[in-house]
């Protein structure tokens, strides 16, 4: 029976040895369902996407990227994209990698072979992380990889991997709060990006309608309080037991607020989780329902025992994780990317996502600009594309959708900030031009089921929240006002692409 045999993890810190305050088995067991559930989450949110985004007919075909790179001699190739898509590429093989993800995530929840599972989710996630391109260069993303990575190496007394994964915990809260005061973004300066946040965020629920109502004031004290959590309370999570406890509790409360105001998929409950090695078992048993950890223990979760070679192993992996990290916070703090050798190692490392950057909201938008995709057979009659979830009806309700991430959805708000995203929008409008069944099964709504369109246009509103007596009066959540043609559109297309008036000239 998988389980039986093995030691009991017990985490060790110089402040709590010898005593029950520094065991982490209840915390460990505790922490690696949620990461089975959290890599389920993710596996079944990309399956579903996987093709449109990244397939033979999608927005950006993975299979392309890795022909571009088979030029390449020896094993630089696989050392600058490692993914097991280089066997294949295929709808199947990235659907399929989904869904072995999905089977590994259950074997762990279950603790049924746990090492081989998390290993095979790392692997399966990497190699979707790299085939979605983009789509999947996002800090949740990172930060799955990364903790994925650890949870490999829990063991009986491993106080080296609990004080990885707090390192972790550092470093992301501490980097995202350090990223606002580098970018020197005014809004965050005088505390008026939560104002703005709540509408301008790229998946607003109807809570963060209710919340953006508040005043301003308010609004201000929440900024100042995100701020304090970021940069001032990540310190305490190397102090002694009742500080730790004290910044696990406020950070949990902040990724609960947002939680419950933003769609960030499964992020916050993967911050969450990691806030479990904060504690111990002592103080996890306060809270805890008898039954729940009976069922916990009853196969602890916790995997392999310690050999001869492992604090050598784990000293070497704390040791690259550390000097990598270090190296990307003096690259955030001076703006410059690090030379020399400590340069080389981090730039391979970050191939494998083992070692991240994390910079969350460091600036803040002022305004909501949505864009707006209609595709018309005679430049005269013009039909409107519809989105699953992104703003669009002015009475669409702003619904839930965690623990997913439409992923398209999300993209479509970056495409406005940066010409950076402009190609793959480009990719968009072709795939909608060539009608795409892969592509167009991301979306709500195909105005163009039987018959591809001629054109397309692409035209551009600024959008805010309504306010209690407008939402009263008309049921809407949203009011809108028309800014013109999208100019930065990129001229590629196969047909025209109409401006917001004509019919069909460019």
């Amino acid at each position: 029976m998988a389980g039986m045999g093995y030691a009991r993890i017990v985490t060790v810190f110089n402040s709590d040895a010898g005593s029950a305050m520094g065991e982490y088995r209840l915390t460990a067991a505790l922490f690696l369902r949620f990461l089975a559930l959290i890599y389920f989450f993710a596996f079944v949110s990309i399956g579903v996407q996987i093709r449109g985004l990244a397939g033979e007919q999608g927005i950006l075909p993975f299979s392309a990227v890795l022909e571009r790179y088979e030029a390449m001699s020896g094993i630089e190739r696989y050392w600058n994209i490692p993914t097991l898509f280089w066997i294949n590429a295929s709808d199947t093989a990235l659907v399929g990698a989904a869904i072995l993800g999905c089977i590994f995530a259950v074997l762990l929840f279950f603790n049924f072979l746990p090492r081989i599972a998390l290993i095979a989710q790392l692997l399966l996630y990497l190699s979707l992380v790299h085939a979605g391109q983009l789509f999947m260069n996002f800090q949740w993303d990172a930060l799955l990889l990364e903790a994925g990575l650890l949870a490999i190496f829990l063991s009986p007394g491993s106080r080296y991997t609990v004080w990885l994964f707090r390192w972790l915990l550092f470093r992301f809260r501490f980097l995202s709060g350090l990223s606002k005061l580098v970018s020197l973004d005014p809004s965050w300066a005088n505390l008026t990006a939560v104002v703005y946040y709540f509408e301008v965020q790229p998946l607003p629920n109807w809570i963060a309608w209710y919340v953006n109502q508040l005043p301003d004031w308010l609004l201000a004290i929440g900024a100042g309080f995100t701020l304090f959590v970021e940069i001032v309370v990540p310190f305490m999570m190397f102090l002694p037991r009742p500080y730790r406890f004290v910044a696990g509790w406020l950070t949990i409360f902040l990724q609960i607020v947002i939680l419950l105001t933003s769609n960030h998929n499964w992020f916050n409950l993967l911050t969450i989780s990691l806030c479990l090695f904060l504690f111990d078992d002592q103080a996890l048993r306060r809270i805890m329902p008898v039954r729940a950890e009976s069922w916990l223990m009853k196969k602890p979760l916790p995997i392999g025992k310690e050999g001869r070679f492992y604090p050598v192993g784990m000293g070497m992996l704390g040791g690259l994780i550390v000097v990598v990290s270090m190296a990307q916070i003096a690259s955030l703090v001076t703006g410059q990317k690090v030379g020399g050798p400590i340069g080389e190692v981090v730039n391979q490392v970050e191939a494998f996502r083992v070692v991240n950057r994390y910079h969350v909201f460091p600036t803040m938008k002022t305004e909501r600009i949505e864009l707006a995709i209609s595709g018309s057979e005679d430049g005269y009659h013009w039909r409107e594309y519809k989105f699953k979830y992104k703003p669009g009806d002015l009475d669409k309700y702003p619904e839930f959708v965690i623990p997913h991430q439409p992923r398209l959805d999300w993209q479509m708000w970056f495409v406005t900030i940066d010409p950076y995203f402009l190609p793959w929008f480009d990719n968009f409008l072709q795939a909608l031009l060539e009608n795409s069944p892969t592509v167009t099964d991301l979306l709500a709504d195909n105005p163009f089921p039987d018959r591809a369109p001629r054109y397309l246009r692409v035209d551009v509103y600024r959008y805010h929240f309504t306010d209690w007596q407008t939402r009263a009066r008309t049921g809407q959540w949203w009011t809108r006002e028309y800014l013109g043609p999208f100019r930065p559109l990129p001229y590629l297309a196969r047909r025209p692409l109409a401006s917001n008036g004509g019919h069909g000239h460019r």
